[in-house]
């Protein structure tokens, strides 16, 4: 059972994201705050739930959560920055969007770049230890996913719907047959140098 609490006196969010080794589509996160005492016995990371779980868990959140606030920073935006910052730059957004202001973040991960004063503690594999990170990435993770479901209606050729921008095979198989889309992040290695093609 994942931990309900670091500080029990404050009022905590947790912060997680997604998308950080994709190839297209943007990074997004979530900040999330749940009830002092909230306990649920199916939520952890969300790379160890199964698609469906993760839709279910995302309306639980949702409806039990204090608060919680989702953002997105696109492709262009990585490029300019590099992916550690636009994770981050992703996280304070979220945070930012919050009605109820935290007074502690966990975080998911070893780096971070302090919001404004509020304290803050990086916790590697976070997700997998506290109830407010691992519903972080959960609706980090869903409104991602729920994203590149739909772009792929622009380029079906990519199969964003199944690999959702990840740099699977097929993904960058895709790329170097049709090349790159607005979505694809130039100052990544799109192209698997390792792919033969018979011409």
């Amino acid at each position: 059972m994942l931990k309900s609490f670091l500080y029990h006196n404050l009022t905590e969010a947790g912060c997680d994201e997604a998308g950080r080794g994709c190839l297209a589509g943007p990074v997004v996160a979530a900040a999330v705050i749940l009830p002092k005492n909230y306990k649920h016995p199916v939520l952890n990371d969300s790379k160890k739930l199964s698609a469906p779980q993760r839709a279910l868990l995302k309306d639980e959140i949702i409806n039990s959560a204090i608060d919680w606030k989702v953002a997105f920073v696109d492709n262009t935006e990585i490029d300019e920055m590099n992916i550690l910052r636009a994770s981050i730059k992703a996280m304070h957004l979220a945070i930012e969007g919050l009605q109820k202001a935290p007074q502690f973040l966990l975080i998911d991960g070893n780096r971070f770049y302090a919001y404004k004063d509020i304290n803050y503690k990086t916790i590697i594999k976070g997700d997998g230890l506290f109830f407010s990170i691992a519903a972080a990435s959960v609706l980090a993770k869903t409104f991602r996913d729920e994203y590149m479901e739909k772009i792929h209606n622009e380029f079906p050729e990519y199969c964003w719907n199944k690999n959702k921008g990840y740099p699977t095979s097929f993904h960058r198989a895709a790329i170097m047959k049709y090349g790159i889309t607005p979505y694809h992040r130039k100052s990544f290695n799109l192209f698997d140098t390792q792919l033969k093609f018979e011409f």
